[in-house]
């Protein structure tokens, strides 16, 4: 796939698109940031009662499982049922998938009883999604995974979805093909929360790009994009991981208007299924 970086970042800025998230506690500002920066609206309607109202006049919806609750799980549940039944892409992010059996189920449940068109996960995460042996303390993914590409398109396979599996070098697949998106930097690393807000972040370009596909690649192309603008220091000076964390939101919102590659060169075909 050819990607236009520059037409899917105006793409984003010119369809606006509302993003509920109904995320965790601890990142919930800095999901709601990064949707705002790219161009959308983010609004995170968390109560059963009202999401599924909300969701019916979105673009895209999030789901984060970063403090799953059982009151957390029913909201999901009703936020992607809406979604499903007003074609809105539903954008999962799995956190914690494989640390305890709560998370497993309730993971399996969302990624099976909904429509999903993306799901968003470290490589732990997306390997214990798959059905394989993961590695997985809290919300960290630990181990080797030298086997991802494959693992990501048998998820893929497996929830008929667009698998964005991050790590060192983040991974796009689907049923036919894994793609290595070779952008980013290590200080993203340092910040808490970069994995839900490239979670936020592909659920945003989601909104506005038909092609899941698609937008998952420019999404997480854009994403490593800005987190390497921002360590270059283009967006202020950065001595540790909290100016660091300012200067990302300000390469993101700013990212459009700087140089930067198309997106084409940061992407490697590296597997094609069988």
């Amino acid at each position: 796939m050819t990607l236009d970086l520059d037409a899917d970042l105006a793409a984003v800025t010119d369809a606006s698109p509302l993003v509920n998230a109904v995320t965790n506690n601890v990142t919930v500002n800095d999901v709601a940031q990064v949707i705002l920066h790219w161009g959308g609206l983010p609004v995170m309607s968390d109560d059963e009662r009202e999401v599924g109202d909300m969701v019916a006049g979105a673009q895209a919806c999030l789901l984060n499982m970063g403090t799953v609750s059982e009151e957390g799980e029913a909201t999901m549940v009703e936020a992607g049922e809406s979604a499903n039944d007003h074609g809105v892409p539903v954008v999962l992010d799995p956190v914690g998938v494989g640390a305890t059996p709560t998370r497993d189920r309730v993971a399996e449940r969302l990624a099976t009883e909904l429509d999903v068109a993306m799901i968003k996960g470290n490589y732990g995460e997306i390997t214990a999604l798959a059905g394989e042996d993961a590695d997985v303390r809290g919300v960290e993914s630990v181990g080797d995974y030298s086997d991802i590409a494959t693992t990501a398109v048998a998820c893929a396979q497996k929830y008929d979805t667009v698998v964005v599996a991050s790590g060192e070098t983040d991974l796009v697949a689907t049923a036919d093909a894994a793609y290595e998106v070779t952008a980013g930097h290590p200080d993203m690393g340092t910040v808490v929360g970069t994995g839900c807000m490239l979670g936020a972040t592909v659920a945003t370009f989601a909104g506005a790009i038909d092609d899941a596909e698609r937008a998952a690649l420019a999404g997480t192309v854009a994403f490593g994009l800005a987190g390497e603008a921002a360590a270059d220091g283009g967006f202020g000076d950065v001595h540790g991981p909290g100016s660091y964390n300012v200067a990302f939101k300000d390469a993101v919102a700013g990212l459009a208007e700087t140089d930067h590659d198309d997106g084409d060169a940061r992407v490697e075909r590296v597997l094609t299924a069988e």
